[in-house]
């Protein structure tokens, strides 16, 4: 099985933490140079320091607020005017929780702006490179709430469908140059975002924080959160020449928690 990504130049976005730093992490370990996209220097220069190195592999970062579309297109223009990217990670921090009809329209159009407009500009960016390359993979880090809408997250639950089916509608289009377009979906990893949600549910609902983990917990077949290297593998070998016929398809790594078969 060939999973070797020597010589292949990976964007990986949201890495400078979490699931993006762990799918650059294992990007690395097959061989890519991986380039880091966040907002925070401080945090990309620690989480570069971190990442696999042969020797001849050349990593670097590029700072981007996801809130601001504009500074995320000028990152990637400036990326692709240097070298030609083949494997994109679109990844970007989940919209807060909260119940659907209390968002406000403002939540939706910032959470769409932040999510689907920032991967459509990226995937702008980089196809040509990798149409020219013969090779490309886009995978979008989204959630199983794809699958199944989940409680108390009302927008997101609409972005990440929306992200979906753009994905979908670019595999379609984009297959026939080698470019692949997949969706993986976390279930319930242990990430800080997982605890801000453990958090906040606690609050509001007035229990102990060990509770409501521990409910969480007992809805996951496998009995236990995930872990950031056990997406990122997943990542890794979509991004890998091993994965070249899979394509339009949205992948659980959630323990068995999403109670769908498609």
């Amino acid at each position: 099985m060939n999973l070797s990504l020597t010589n292949k130049f990976a964007v990986v976005c949201g890495s400078s933490q979490g699931l993006g730093l762990a799918a650059a992490v294992e990007l690395a370990s097959l061989g890519a140079n991986c380039i880091l996209l966040a907002r925070n220097k401080d945090s990309l220069e620690k989480a570069l320091s971190s990442l696999p190195d042969n020797g001849s592999q050349q990593h670097s970062y590029a700072i981007a607020d996801f809130s601001d579309t504009a500074a995320v297109q000028t990152a990637i223009q400036k990326i692709v005017a240097e070298q030609n990217v083949e494997i994109l990670v679109n990844n970007t921090g989940g919209p807060k929780a909260g119940l659907i009809m209390d968002a406000g329209s403002e939540d939706f159009l910032n959470a769409f702006q932040q999510h689907l407009i920032n991967n459509r500009n990226l995937v702008e960016a980089v196809l040509p490179g990798m149409k020219s390359t013969g090779y490309g993979r886009i995978i979008n880090i989204i959630s199983t709430s794809v699958k199944t809408p989940l409680p108390n997250l009302g927008v997101s639950n609409t972005i990440r469908a929306a992200v979906a089916a753009w994905a979908k509608s670019l595999s379609n289009e984009v297959g026939q140059y080698n470019i692949t377009v997949n969706n993986v979906l976390p279930g319930l990893t242990a990430t800080a975002r997982l605890s801000s949600l453990i958090s906040g549910t606690a609050e509001k609902s007035n229990q102990r924080i060990e509770d409501v983990e521990q409910g969480m917990i007992g809805s996951i077949p496998m009995k236990r959160f995930g872990e950031a290297a056990e997406i990122a593998n997943v990542i890794a070998f979509l991004a890998s020449p091993a994965a070249s016929y899979i394509t339009g398809v949205s992948i659980p790594v959630d323990g068995g928690r999403t109670p769908t078969l498609s």
